[in-house]
């Protein structure tokens, strides 16, 4: 009897042993109430648009009480695999990062859920792994917004050149999307000459479209997916003496701002990237803590023009 009565339990134990999952869940979040460390992943401090980005993500970390680190890629996707891999080793609470290409970023993702650490990207997606949340403005609408504008400065017809972001970037991609969804199918006499990338960089954006001015006699407008691009499209277009274009950028970084001001950009679509920043580590301080948070977290877009720049 007695030894029928241990035979039952050790069979109860092994029972409950095989019902036990064997690790955590890819995203588990912390014990509530412990410190909490963010790491924040950035393609590049090169650009303006992710300093503020930083410093936003900084003052709400700080108005939080946790420790931030930020790693800078400098547009470089192994550096970003690498940066991503030593935040994992450091074990951070979570992961904030801003891919410099959406499908290079996705094995290092696939790290960081396997480690349990919970991922959020922030302006530009990630192709896969598991991501808790997509803080960003809503780049399609961004785009359709600078169609919008582009086509009735240019009175609805006339050659326009679009100078596109980092290929395989969701930002690129969606700003294309909306862009050229408008022009097709609400203005449709305007002829689109020229589709080239310069990497949201202001001196590709200067070269590669000094190459189109000198193919491209006739150019009414120019949109490009951010500012630096268009930045630099206007130095070319400066300096090859060309006039009566309307340039239109994305971001409203402060030199952007500073060029509608003066009247040489027409317009630039503004995405808020202090309150994205902030949006992030907010986001993120949440879902540690335990509430719930949306998958899809939109920052609101508006259009800077002569009339509405301050």
């Amino acid at each position: 009897m007695k030894r029928s009565i241990v035979y039952l339990l050790l069979a109860f134990v092994l029972v409950l042993a095989a019902c036990t999952p064997a690790a955590q869940t890819a995203t588990q979040a912390p014990q509530q109430g412990g410190e909490i460390t963010l790491g924040l992943v950035l393609s590049t401090l090169n650009n303006p648009f992710f300093v503020t980005l930083r410093d936003g993500a900084q003052k709400a970390a700080d108005a939080a009480g946790v420790k931030l680190i930020v790693v800078d890629a400098q547009d470089d996707s192994a550096k970003m695999t690498a940066g991503i891999e030593d935040l994992i080793n450091k074990k951070v609470s979570a992961l904030l990062i801003n891919p410099t290409d959406s499908d290079a970023v996705v094995p290092a993702i696939q790290k960081a859920n396997e480690a349990g650490i919970p991922v959020f990207t922030v302006d530009r997606g990630s192709n896969g792994g598991t991501v808790v949340s997509h803080i960003a403005s809503d780049n399609v609408a961004g785009g359709k917004m600078a169609a919008e504008f582009l086509c009735k400065a240019i009175g609805g017809k006339g050659n326009v050149v679009e100078l596109q972001g980092i290929a395989g970037t969701s930002a690129a991609r969606d700003r294309g999307q909306g862009f050229n969804e408008y022009m097709s199918t609400s203005c449709k006499d305007a002829v689109i000459v020229a589709q080239q990338t310069a990497d949201f960089n202001r001196d590709k954006g200067l070269k590669v479209f000094e190459n189109i001015l000198q193919a491209q006699p006739e150019i009414a407008g120019v949109f490009a997916h951010n500012d630096e691009m268009i930045l630099g499209a206007i130095q070319a277009a400066e300096a090859a003496g060309r006039t009566g274009i309307v340039f239109v950028g994305f971001d409203a970084i402060d030199d952007a701002v500073q060029a509608v001001k003066d009247g040489k950009l027409a317009a630039t679509v503004a995405q808020q990237p202090a309150v994205m920043g902030q949006m992030a580590v907010e986001t993120a301080v949440k879902y540690l803590k335990g509430e719930k948070v949306d998958a899809s977290i939109p920052v609101p877009l508006n259009l800077v023009t002569k009339d509405t720049v301050k």
